[in-house]
Formats: structure tokens, C-alpha cells, sequence
């Protein structure tokens, strides 16, 4: 599992460099794309708190590419900052309570499984965090799901529920994130430990 991750991470890092330029040309900077993302989480919230799932759908893709175009910019303009890392994480978890939020709060599903879903991916993400500050350990974005795999199932949860006909898809989708995302904590915890003992031996 971690060498797939390490594979996708460094296929991610390959792919990104000429979409970051492109931002660059255009005159934006890696914090700017970061405010563009947080507030593009906020509108997608209020979508969902409407029960508009196709504009909450939209303003949640426009989310994610600039949550991926953040960090392309960073590396293609040589411009990461350890702030504006930590921005960018403080940013994505404001971003999912936004979104989560807002779906719990729809009338859509029962609110108890978007919180579920919700403190999953939260959960996940500390432990990453916790693993890099505490344990000094590199990367530990190891696990089943990352944050854009989850992200992809509640999209498709939310065209199933428009264009499928009573089938609590996006119900169902905030089960498979909750899941996923406690296994994923589960795993880096799994990895963090290995790793610490691993370490001890030396």
C-alpha cells in the first residue's frame, strides 16, 4: 500500500509542474488558490444547506482543483513555504466541515451519517499530522483513501441522488468516506508505528 501511494504521490508531483506554471502566468500566487479554495468550500456548503446538489457538486470540484493547483504553483514557482503548508492543511479541514456541514444540514441524508463521514476525515488527517510532527516521520499519507478519492465518492454519491431515482446514493457514498476513512487512520497508525520501532532497532 505505501508504494502505491508513493507511486501516485510521485506521478501527482510529475503531472502538476505545467497546470502551476499556467497559474503563475495568470498572476496567481499558492496562498491565493488556498483563499479561492476555502472560500469555494464555504459557497459549496450553503449549495448543500439548500439542497442544491448540482451547484454544491460544482463549487466542490472548483474546491478541489484549487486545493490540487495550491501546490503545483508552490513547486513550479519554487514558492512552498512551511505556512503556507500548514495553511493549506488548516484550509482543507475548514473546507470539508463547510461542505459536510452543509450536506448534514440539507435534508438529503440523515445528518448523522454526513458527521459520521465527516469526523472520519478529520480523524484521518490528524493522525497523518500527528505521525509527521510527533514522530518526525517524512510522509505518512499512507492508507486506503486519500482526501481526493473521498472526495470523488461523495460527487458521485450526489449525481447518483439527482439522476438515480430513490436510492440514498449519497447516503450511502458518506458511509463508504466514513469507513474508508477510519481504516485509512487505523492503517497510519499501523504505518507510524512500524516505522517508530524500525527506528529503535537502529
Amino acid at each position: 500500500m505505501t508504494e502505491i501511494n508513493k507511486m501516485k504521490r510521485e506521478l501527482y508531483e510529475r503531472s502538476t509542474p505545467v497546470l502551476g506554471r499556467i497559474c503563475l502566468k495568470l498572476g496567481f500566487t499558492p496562498n491565493m488558490l488556498t483563499g479561492i479554495s476555502f472560500l469555494s468550500a464555504i459557497v459549496s456548503g450553503i449549495f448543500f444547506w439548500k439542497a442544491n446538489i448540482l451547484w454544491g457538486v460544482i463549487w466542490m470540484i472548483i474546491n478541489a482543483i484549487t486545493d490540487m493547483l495550491d501546490g503545483a504553483t508552490a513547486r513550479a514557482g519554487n514558492m512552498g513555504t512551511t505556512f503556507g503548508g500548514i495553511l493549506d492543511h488548516v484550509s482543507d479541514r475548514y473546507g470539508e466541515f463547510f461542505i459536510l456541514a452543509g450536506i448534514a444540514m440539507s435534508g438529503l441524508v440523515h445528518p448523522g451519517w454526513a458527521l459520521f463521514a465527516l469526523f472520519g476525515m478529520i480523524i484521518a488527517s490528524y493522525t497523518r499530522a500527528a505521525a509527521e510532527s510527533m514522530g518526525n516521520i517524512e510522509n505518512c499519507a499512507v492508507g486506503f483513501m486519500g482526501r481526493l478519492e473521498k472526495f470523488i465518492l461523495i460527487i458521485v454519491g450526489c449525481f447518483l441522488e439527482l439522476y438515480v431515482s430513490k436510492g440514498h446514493w449519497l447516503e450511502i457514498a458518506l458511509i463508504v468516506v466514513g469507513v474508508t476513512s477510519y481504516i485509512t487512520s487505523v492503517q497510519r497508525l499501523v504505518y507510524t508505528h512500524k516505522v517508530l520501532k524500525d527506528r529503535e532497532k537502529e
